[in-house]
């Protein structure tokens, strides 16, 4: 199998009620390739936020102080305070720094806010796709997060359409035959990761995609990737 991953350059800054899918089959063209059945096209939450209107003003003579009331208002719970750092849980059930609201890449004076339901954004997109191209693919909306127990961040998925968020091993036998109990494969964040490879933090490339992948078929959602509260075990 080769897999081939593509940065979508060239789309232009976004704003509320842009049509994302035209901009990006737009930025396909501009790339020498042609939406195909089997790819897997990669958004970043930020751009998608922003076609959707979900960037909000930080008013108020002190933008930081603006910035964690919004970051406030949109936890669902904080899990966690050291500093200006905020650890919550989102209404998305996703835990993450700051709840999500980022002001990096935002206009001066804004933060961007998560998507209010990133599964039905990533659908959304994705059924705009089909009826542009006839051609229906697998769309990813990602993130970045830190990771507790490591340094450094990765992007993940927040939002998916047209796959299982997850490779469920579990009753498989591995190379040697030993049957697999607990294996899940979390393909979803893996798809994301691997896209960011090519987009990058600063480039302002916030598409990719991806060819030459086999995901799991099927119509699962990014909020299956969250562990229930009953299997957390370090709270």
């Amino acid at each position: 199998m080769t897999l081939t991953i593509h940065p979508l350059t060239g789309i232009p800054e976004v704003g509320h009620g842009d049509d994302l899918a035209a901009l990006l089959l737009e930025a396909i063209r501009g790339a020498g390739l042609a939406l195909e059945v089997g790819d897997v096209l990669v958004v970043t939450h930020k751009v998608v936020s922003k076609a959707e209107g979900a960037v909000v003003p930080l008013e108020g003579p002190d933008e930081d102080a603006a910035y964690r009331k919004v970051v406030i208002g949109e936890a669902a719970e904080i899990v966690r305070r050291r500093g200006d750092l905020i650890i919550a849980r989102t209404k998305h059930g996703f835990i993450c720094a700051n709840a999500g609201v980022d002001r990096s890449n935002a206009a001066p004076g804004t933060a961007i806010l998560l998507p209010l339901d990133p599964d039905r954004s990533a659908h959304g997109l994705r059924m705009s796709l089909k009826a542009a191209t006839g051609v229906d693919p697998v769309v990813v909306v990602s993130d970045t997060f830190g990771r507790p127990w490591r340094r450094g961040l990765v992007d993940v998925a927040i939002g998916i359409s047209g796959m299982e968020a997850i490779l469920d091993l579990r009753g498989t036998v591995d190379g040697v035959g030993r049957e697999l109990h607990v294996t899940e494969i979390a393909v979803a964040d893996e798809i994301a990761a691997a896209a960011d490879l090519v987009m990058g933090k600063a480039d302002r490339i916030p598409a990719a995609l991806i060819r030459g992948l086999s995901v799991p078929a099927g119509e699962g959602r990014a909020t299956d990737l969250v562990r229930p509260p009953e299997e957390e075990l370090f709270r």
